[in-house]
């Protein structure tokens, strides 16, 4: 599902200095695994999700995901590939905030079209119910506490119905009590098919992943099986 080769991504700095975030890395992920991305902070964990989502490119190297070679991708195609095969969760929700729940859903799935017209808001409400949030599907994300705006955009990422979910950090702003409801549903959404990927500082979140992908100075320092 996810093939990334001998991938480099570099960022200029300030003073024409160049910053190698990641240096050459190569992982292989199957349909249907959990695994999750550890590391410090520079290591490289966000550059991968963002490369595997479409959401940068590599210096070099490819990254092939659902079958596309996204370095081939123009500009205005891998937006539509992204809506139809990737879903993000962030750390920070980014809802909408003047929309209500319902609507940022609706809206994931108008900005991709391939769901009718007609099916989208019972889809939205279908999600939202599998996530524990019907009763507040008209309310706006300022409304919600934390975790239930975190069960909104996991909602949100499964608009389309992707084959894969990313996830950045979900749990780092939430309770412990919280996280661990959010584990259970990631545990789910992998149980009924779904490829995921998170970064994560959760020991918890971690160790219920198939596997755990560590990094340092962008590079893989260990693959191997959660215990």
């Amino acid at each position: 599902m996810v093939e990334i080769d001998a991938v480099s991504r570099t960022y200029a700095m300030p003073g024409g200095q160049s910053w190698p975030a990641l240096r050459g890395l190569t992982l292989s992920v199957p349909a249907g695994e959990s695994v999750a991305v550890l590391g410090k902070s520079g290591s490289g964990k966000s550059t991968l999700l963002n490369l595997i989502a479409g959401l940068d490119r590599p210096t070099s190297g490819t990254v092939r995901v659902a079958g596309e070679d996204l370095t081939r991708l123009s500009e205005s195609a891998i937006a539509p590939w992204r809506g139809r095969h990737v879903g993000v969760v962030f750390q920070f929700f980014q809802l909408l905030p003047t929309l209500t729940v319902v609507e940022n859903i609706v809206l994931a799935m108008e900005l991709v079209a391939t769901i009718a017209p007609r099916d989208r808001e019972p889809r939205a409400l279908a999600l939202l119910e599998r996530v524990g949030l019907a009763d507040q599907a008209r309310k706006l994300p300022s409304m919600l506490s934390g975790g239930q705006q975190q069960r909104a955009a996991i909602a949100r990422a499964l608009a389309n119905d992707p084959p894969i979910l990313l996830a950045d950090e979900p749990t780092g702003n939430l309770d412990s009590e919280t996280a661990a409801d959010l584990g259970r549903l990631f545990d789910e959404l992998v149980a009924q098919g779904k490829t995921l990927i998170i970064v994560t500082h959760d020991p918890n979140l971690a160790q219920a992943a198939h596997r755990i992908v560590s990094l340092r100075d962008g590079l893989i320092a260990s693959d191997r099986a959660a215990a």
